[in-house]
């Protein structure tokens, strides 16, 4: 998808680095003494007595299901390989070793205990929620594709005027809004393209550079909260709340983004003072000009016509009965029959993200249908733990993980657990406002981890520019992360405790 941006250069210099970060030749004895831990930890779990996990009744196959889990966790925590990787690895090492189409001599039922379904397995890279993030992807492709990001960006901004501090205003409100409906990448790469020319016009000497460069990776990250489809961490959320088998919440689109939008706005303004205080402008007034024009044409109304419609069927979904991961469905359909999409198109989906969800998914769903959620509820005593303390340590790892690893990983790794936890745990929870307030704290956890460049895609971007230093990203990361956790978690308990989620 980001072939089409003038922002490439940005994002090759931000995957330069990342890439640099992780796989850089002096770090390779460190590369194999992870690898080494790994193997160890994983091994260990898979071959020790099951009775020495405590838990009651463990079969063999919840026991190599804690075994991958423990593998997932490491690789996604040390980066020995690419996070979608580790996910295609977790799904074929429990299709060989954990299912009724496994190796042969290893998944005997009367010795290792019942299997799980291959056909389940695989089917987590077909889940509804793979579905709604696959109708994103080709939403922003459309857009992209005929000009309709740079023409609503350049609409937006017109109000602001040439004032600095209101150019900044901008294009914090614009990022967080294109952030709830675009990938924060995408969005944080076209931005800063627009912000090329303004740069020139700001004295070097000055700060405002470093405001408005900083402006876009903070508004990427806190914009994706808006929406379920805002950031990968939503979409894992909505998954565990609206399961039919777990909680069967049944949060709606429209229903996330009433408590979740005003949020977003808050921060934004928040952000916005606290920017131009820290890094003020020397320079009053800014001429900003956005190049790039709206393709004209048949493709161009349908796409127009089809993101709108979209967009609405998604706030309406409480009144229309139309899910949202069925709407998602419904721009692909019409991009693909009126050729605004192409098979070429289909190549630019971030097909990554899928399978680092995917894996996720497969981990939640060997938990629960190997029946170790269930043996766990029943040795372990969650009902005798804080609601508070639960809520508080899950964002707080969230948080942490976050900041060094994809926050879709952590996601994918921690909500699984908290779901069951929170099910073990049922009535206790309700001072806090209920499992949703757990989970969704997890997801806002996830967004205000951006301290560091290698954080988040937008924070990279944002570095990749050289007019950002670490110590100014980390400072101001920081202070709008625990802004962000701190308002967030108080919504959703807030929310919880008044029986709207």
């Amino acid at each position: 998808m980001l072939t089409n941006y003038r922002g490439l250069h940005l994002v090759q210099a931000a995957r330069n680095l990342r890439h640099n970060h992780k796989y850089h030749p002096s770090n390779a004895t460190l590369r194999l003494i992870k690898i080494f831990l790994v193997l160890l930890v994983t091994l260990t779990l898979w071959f020790m007595p099951t009775d020495w996990f405590g838990i009651n009744n463990l079969t063999i196959i919840q026991q190599r299901v804690i075994a991958i889990f423990a593998f997932a966790t490491l690789m996604w925590i040390f980066e020995i390989v690419s996070s979608w990787a580790t996910s295609v690895a977790v799904i074929v090492i429990m299709l060989l070793f954990c299912t009724d189409s496994g190796i042969l001599p290893l998944v005997n039922e009367e010795e290792v205990g019942p299997l799980l379904s291959y056909k389940g397995v695989m089917a987590t890279f077909a889940d509804p929620v793979i579905m709604l993030f696959i109708g994103g992807f080709v939403l922003a492709i459309a857009a992209t594709k005929t000009g309709l990001d740079a023409q609503l960006a350049r609409i937006l901004l017109r109000p602001f005027g040439t004032r600095s501090e209101m150019v900044l205003l901008g294009f914090l409100l614009v990022t967080g809004l294109f952030s709830m409906f675009v990938s924060n990448t995408a969005t944080a790469a076209m931005m800063l393209t627009f912000l090329t020319p303004v740069f020139r016009q700001l004295p070097p000497e000055g700060k405002g550079r470093v405001a408005l460069a900083l402006s876009i990776p903070i508004a990427a990250n806190l914009g994706g909260m808006g929406t379920p489809i805002g950031t990968p961490p939503n979409n894992i959320a909505l998954k565990y709340l609206n399961d039919p088998e777990g909680l069967n919440m049944n949060l709606g689109f429209g229903q996330w983004m009433m408590f979740m939008f005003p949020l977003v706005i808050i921060l934004l303004f928040i952000s916005w003072m606290i920017l131009k205080k820290m890094f003020p402008f020397t320079q009053k007034t800014i001429e900003l000009n956005i190049d790039g024009e709206m393709k004209k044409g048949f493709h161009a109304n349908v796409v127009i016509v089809t993101f709108f419609v979209t967009i609405a069927l998604w706030l309406t979904d409480r009144f229309t009965g139309i899910n949202a991961n069925t709407v998602a469905m419904i721009p692909f359909c019409i991009f693909a029959l009126t050729g605004v999409i192409t098979k070429r198109d289909l190549e630019q989906i971030n097909w990554s993200v899928i399978w680092m969800v995917a894996g996720g998914f497969a981990l939640g769903y060997g938990l629960n249908k190997s029946g170790l959620a269930e043996n766990a509820i029943e040795s372990i005593p969650f009902d005798t733990f804080s609601p508070l303390l639960i809520l508080i340590l899950g964002g707080a790892i969230c948080y942490l993980l976050s900041n060094f690893i994809s926050n879709s990983a952590t996601a994918a790794l921690l909500m699984p657990i908290l779901a069951i936890v929170c099910g073990a745990m049922g009535d206790k929870l309700n001072p806090i406002g209920g499992t949703a307030t757990v989970l969704i704290g997890v997801a806002i956890a996830a967004s205000s981890a951006m301290i560091l460049p290698i954080s988040t895609p937008p924070n990279a971007l944002a570095f990749s520019t050289n007019l950002v230093q670490q110590k100014d990203m980390a400072k101001i990361g920081f202070i709008m992360g625990m802004i962000s956790m701190v308002l967030g978690f108080g919504l959703v308990y807030l929310m919880g405790i008044i029986k709207v989620l």
